[in-house]
Protein backbone atom coordinates (compact mmCIF):
# COMPACT_ATOMS: atom_id res chain seq x y z
CA UNK A 1 0.00 0.00 0.00
CA UNK A 2 2.60 2.10 0.88
CA UNK A 3 4.32 1.51 -2.52
CA UNK A 4 1.45 2.55 -4.17
CA UNK A 5 0.81 5.74 -2.85
CA UNK A 6 4.90 6.62 -3.19
CA UNK A 7 4.04 5.97 -7.16
CA UNK A 8 1.25 8.26 -7.05
CA UNK A 9 3.35 10.84 -5.68
CA UNK A 10 5.99 10.58 -7.20
CA UNK A 11 4.08 10.61 -10.84
CA UNK A 12 2.11 14.11 -9.77
CA UNK A 13 3.50 17.21 -10.88
CA UNK A 14 5.44 19.40 -8.67
CA UNK A 15 4.16 22.79 -7.43
CA UNK A 16 5.06 25.76 -9.82
CA UNK A 17 7.94 27.71 -8.12
CA UNK A 18 7.61 31.59 -7.44
CA UNK A 19 9.82 31.94 -11.23
CA UNK A 20 7.00 29.91 -13.01
CA UNK A 21 4.15 31.89 -11.71
CA UNK A 22 5.78 34.83 -12.54
CA UNK A 23 6.08 34.24 -16.34
CA UNK A 24 3.07 32.71 -16.67
CA UNK A 25 1.29 35.48 -15.24
CA UNK A 26 3.57 38.20 -17.32
CA UNK A 27 2.63 36.04 -20.87
CA UNK A 28 -1.32 35.96 -19.72
CA UNK A 29 -1.00 39.82 -19.26
CA UNK A 30 0.81 39.81 -22.88
CA UNK A 31 -1.79 37.98 -24.27
CA UNK A 32 -4.42 40.16 -23.27
CA UNK A 33 -2.43 43.23 -24.33
CA UNK A 34 -2.51 41.62 -27.71
CA UNK A 35 -5.87 40.64 -28.13
CA UNK A 36 -6.94 44.41 -26.73
CA UNK A 37 -4.79 45.54 -29.44
CA UNK A 38 -5.92 43.83 -32.36
CA UNK A 39 -9.52 45.09 -30.78
CA UNK A 40 -8.68 48.37 -31.18
CA UNK A 41 -7.80 48.28 -34.12
CA UNK A 42 -10.36 46.46 -35.91
CA UNK A 43 -12.71 48.75 -34.28
CA UNK A 44 -10.49 51.90 -35.59
CA UNK A 45 -10.78 50.07 -39.35
CA UNK A 46 -14.44 49.63 -39.26
CA UNK A 47 -14.87 53.53 -38.15
CA UNK A 48 -12.77 54.49 -40.69
CA UNK A 49 -14.43 52.35 -43.20
CA UNK A 50 -17.43 53.81 -42.06
CA UNK A 51 -16.29 57.46 -42.06
CA UNK A 52 -15.06 56.47 -46.15
CA UNK A 53 -18.55 54.74 -46.54
CA UNK A 54 -20.49 58.33 -45.69
CA UNK A 55 -18.11 60.95 -47.34
CA UNK A 56 -17.84 58.70 -50.58
CA UNK A 57 -21.96 58.89 -50.80
CA UNK A 58 -21.96 62.61 -50.04
CA UNK A 59 -19.50 63.01 -52.93
CA UNK A 60 -21.52 61.15 -55.61
CA UNK A 61 -24.83 62.53 -54.37
CA UNK A 62 -22.48 66.46 -54.83
CA UNK A 63 -23.06 66.76 -59.18
CA UNK A 64 -21.37 70.37 -58.54
CA UNK A 65 -18.10 67.41 -57.43
CA UNK A 66 -15.67 65.66 -60.35
CA UNK A 67 -13.49 65.09 -58.31
CA UNK A 68 -11.82 64.60 -54.71
CA UNK A 69 -8.73 64.83 -53.42
CA UNK A 70 -7.89 63.29 -49.88
CA UNK A 71 -5.12 64.43 -47.28
CA UNK A 72 -2.17 61.84 -47.24
CA UNK A 73 -2.94 58.97 -45.18
CA UNK A 74 -1.42 55.40 -44.51
CA UNK A 75 -1.25 52.73 -46.75
CA UNK A 76 -4.29 50.58 -44.61
CA UNK A 77 -6.06 54.02 -44.52
CA UNK A 78 -5.68 53.95 -48.90
CA UNK A 79 -6.25 50.61 -49.21
CA UNK A 80 -9.91 50.49 -47.23
CA UNK A 81 -10.72 53.86 -49.19
CA UNK A 82 -9.92 52.23 -52.71
CA UNK A 83 -12.45 49.56 -51.36
CA UNK A 84 -15.01 51.68 -50.36
CA UNK A 85 -14.61 53.69 -53.89
CA UNK A 86 -14.52 50.75 -55.68
CA UNK A 87 -17.47 49.29 -54.43
CA UNK A 88 -19.27 52.51 -54.53
CA UNK A 89 -18.47 52.30 -58.83
CA UNK A 90 -15.92 55.39 -58.70
CA UNK A 91 -12.68 55.51 -60.10
CA UNK A 92 -9.62 56.32 -57.74
CA UNK A 93 -5.89 56.45 -57.56
CA UNK A 94 -3.04 56.89 -55.29
CA UNK A 95 -0.21 60.02 -55.78
CA UNK A 96 2.82 60.64 -54.06
CA UNK A 97 6.52 60.47 -54.25
CA UNK A 98 7.28 58.77 -50.94
CA UNK A 99 4.75 56.65 -48.34
CA UNK A 100 4.32 60.05 -46.15
CA UNK A 101 3.21 62.42 -48.42
CA UNK A 102 0.92 59.73 -50.78
CA UNK A 103 -2.66 60.66 -51.18
CA UNK A 104 -6.15 59.12 -52.79
CA UNK A 105 -7.80 60.75 -55.35
CA UNK A 106 -11.76 59.60 -56.78
CA UNK A 107 -13.08 60.85 -59.79
CA UNK A 108 -16.51 59.97 -60.56
CA UNK A 109 -17.04 57.66 -63.82
CA UNK A 110 -18.48 60.26 -65.99
CA UNK A 111 -15.41 62.26 -65.34
CA UNK A 112 -12.74 60.15 -65.56
CA UNK A 113 -8.86 61.59 -65.66
CA UNK A 114 -6.99 61.47 -69.29
CA UNK A 115 -3.47 60.21 -69.17
CA UNK A 116 -2.31 63.87 -69.07
CA UNK A 117 -3.93 64.56 -66.14
CA UNK A 118 -2.77 61.47 -64.65
CA UNK A 119 0.74 62.00 -65.86
CA UNK A 120 0.55 65.78 -64.32
CA UNK A 121 -0.66 64.15 -60.73
CA UNK A 122 2.33 61.88 -61.05
CA UNK A 123 5.02 64.76 -61.24
CA UNK A 124 3.07 66.52 -58.37
CA UNK A 125 1.81 69.59 -60.52
CA UNK A 126 -1.75 70.37 -60.16
CA UNK A 127 -3.89 69.94 -63.30
CA UNK A 128 -5.11 73.03 -65.45
CA UNK A 129 -7.11 72.12 -68.05
CA UNK A 130 -6.74 75.51 -70.28
CA UNK A 131 -3.44 75.30 -70.34
CA UNK A 132 -3.30 71.66 -70.68
CA UNK A 133 -5.21 72.47 -74.20
CA UNK A 134 -2.74 75.30 -75.03
CA UNK A 135 -0.24 72.65 -74.86
CA UNK A 136 -2.17 69.81 -76.78
CA UNK A 137 -2.58 73.20 -79.45
CA UNK A 138 0.80 73.91 -79.68
CA UNK A 139 1.95 70.24 -80.10
CA UNK A 140 -0.01 69.75 -83.24
CA UNK A 141 0.53 72.55 -84.74
CA UNK A 142 4.72 71.74 -84.69
CA UNK A 143 3.84 68.48 -85.71
CA UNK A 144 2.04 69.57 -88.85
CA UNK A 145 4.79 71.85 -89.21
CA UNK A 146 7.59 69.21 -89.05
CA UNK A 147 5.32 67.04 -91.83
CA UNK A 148 5.02 70.38 -94.00
CA UNK A 149 8.78 70.92 -93.92
CA UNK A 150 9.21 67.36 -94.67
CA UNK A 151 7.43 67.12 -97.36
CA UNK A 152 8.77 70.55 -98.82
CA UNK A 153 12.41 69.43 -98.97
CA UNK A 154 11.00 66.30 -100.95
CA UNK A 155 9.65 68.12 -103.19
CA UNK A 156 12.49 70.52 -104.06
CA UNK A 157 15.42 69.79 -106.19
CA UNK A 158 18.82 70.76 -105.88
CA UNK A 159 19.77 74.20 -108.68
CA UNK A 160 22.26 71.74 -110.04
CA UNK A 161 20.51 70.33 -113.92
CA UNK A 162 22.72 71.88 -116.98
CA UNK A 163 19.74 74.54 -117.99
CA UNK A 164 19.96 76.66 -114.82
CA UNK A 165 23.85 76.55 -114.18
CA UNK A 166 24.15 77.67 -117.48
CA UNK A 167 21.32 79.92 -118.37
CA UNK A 168 22.83 83.28 -116.45
CA UNK A 169 25.93 82.96 -119.24
CA UNK A 170 24.20 81.71 -122.32
CA UNK A 171 20.65 82.76 -121.99
CA UNK A 172 17.66 80.41 -121.46
CA UNK A 173 17.29 79.58 -125.03
CA UNK A 174 20.68 78.36 -125.60
CA UNK A 175 20.92 76.42 -122.06
CA UNK A 176 17.61 74.57 -123.52
CA UNK A 177 19.71 73.56 -126.40
CA UNK A 178 22.67 72.43 -124.51
CA UNK A 179 20.71 70.77 -122.22
CA UNK A 180 18.99 68.87 -124.68
CA UNK A 181 21.66 67.39 -126.47
CA UNK A 182 23.02 65.80 -123.13
CA UNK A 183 19.46 64.01 -122.06
CA UNK A 184 20.11 60.28 -120.52
CA UNK A 185 19.92 57.70 -122.57
CA UNK A 186 18.89 54.23 -121.26
CA UNK A 187 20.99 52.45 -122.81
CA UNK A 188 24.11 54.16 -122.50
CA UNK A 189 24.13 56.77 -119.82
CA UNK A 190 24.02 60.42 -119.32
CA UNK A 191 24.53 61.44 -123.42
CA UNK A 192 23.23 60.72 -126.27
CA UNK A 193 25.24 57.46 -128.44
CA UNK A 194 26.03 60.28 -130.99
CA UNK A 195 27.87 62.40 -127.99
CA UNK A 196 29.62 59.65 -126.96
CA UNK A 197 31.95 59.95 -130.00
CA UNK A 198 31.75 64.12 -129.74
CA UNK A 199 35.14 65.08 -128.21
CA UNK A 200 34.45 68.93 -128.42
CA UNK A 201 34.33 70.39 -124.33
CA UNK A 202 31.23 71.97 -123.24
CA UNK A 203 33.02 75.73 -124.06
CA UNK A 204 33.42 74.47 -127.26
CA UNK A 205 29.53 72.78 -127.63
CA UNK A 206 28.25 75.87 -126.11
CA UNK A 207 30.01 78.20 -128.56
CA UNK A 208 28.93 75.93 -131.47
CA UNK A 209 24.88 76.68 -130.20
CA UNK A 210 25.43 80.41 -129.72
CA UNK A 211 26.88 81.08 -133.13
CA UNK A 212 23.85 78.80 -134.61
CA UNK A 213 21.41 80.70 -132.47
CA UNK A 214 23.11 83.72 -134.33
CA UNK A 215 23.13 83.13 -137.90
CA UNK A 216 19.30 81.54 -137.83
CA UNK A 217 19.00 85.55 -136.29
CA UNK A 218 20.75 87.10 -139.01
CA UNK A 219 19.25 84.56 -141.73
CA UNK A 220 15.88 85.56 -140.40
CA UNK A 221 16.53 89.16 -140.63
CA UNK A 222 18.26 88.83 -144.20
CA UNK A 223 14.89 87.20 -145.34
CA UNK A 224 12.93 89.85 -143.73
CA UNK A 225 14.84 92.41 -145.36
CA UNK A 226 14.80 90.91 -148.62
CA UNK A 227 11.01 90.60 -148.32
CA UNK A 228 10.67 94.04 -147.77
Amino acid sequence: MADILGSILKSMEKPPTVGDQESRRKAREQAARLKKMEEDEKRKKAEFRKKMEKEVSDFIQDSAQQKRKYNPMGKIERSILHDVAEVAGLTSFSFGEDEESRYVMLFKKEFAPSDEELEAYRKGEEWDPKLAEQRRRLKEQAALEIAASSETKKLETPNSNYRDKYSHLIGTSAAKDAAHTLEANSAYGCVPVANKRDTRSIEEAMNEIRAKKRQKREDDTAAHNSSS
